[in-house]
């Protein structure tokens, strides 16, 4: 078995789309994500300013991906932590946990001084955060309007 994580690339994109509408189209979250909208949205990201991603793969299998983009703040860099996705044969066995270790290590290399995301609350996303030692915020809310 030969596990490697790299750097998310326009080489390794295509992986990553397929992954995406894998894991997001199926239980729990049963969205309706598209080939388009997928690359569209994953690509964006890939092109933001200050991004940093990771894709790990067994051989050619994926196992997932994360990524996000950095941002100064007057308490130094932040990083938003836009997707993680860890394919859904093997979610639970500890390879989302990893993932995000690993990107914690290397953000730490380039002095970010937090992480912080977007989540629905309660469930397994919101529990697999907490778990990993992630807290809500109690100074921030999240505010919508529909158009």
């Amino acid at each position: 078995m030969t596990e490697t994580i790299v750097p998310i690339t326009t080489d390794n994109l295509e992986q990553c789309i397929e992954l995406y509408i894998k894991v997001f189209n199926s239980e729990p979250w049963n969205e309706s994500w598209t080939y388009k909208t997928t690359k569209e949205r994953l690509t964006d990201l890939l092109h933001t300013p200050k991004f940093t991603g990771f894709f790990w793969k067994n051989n050619e299998t994926p196992i997932g991906f994360i990524a996000g983009n950095s941002k100064t703040t007057y308490q130094g860099i932040t990083f938003y932590l836009a997707e993680l996705c860890i394919n859904n044969e093997i979610q639970g066995k500890g390879y989302g946990s990893k993932l995000l270790q690993f990107l914690e290590k290397e953000l730490q290399k380039k002095n970010v001084k937090s992480i912080y995301l977007l989540t629905s609350n309660g469930g397994l996303a919101e529990n697999f955060y907490r778990k990993n030692g992630y807290v809500v915020n109690n100074n921030r809310i999240v505010m919508k309007k529909n158009l």
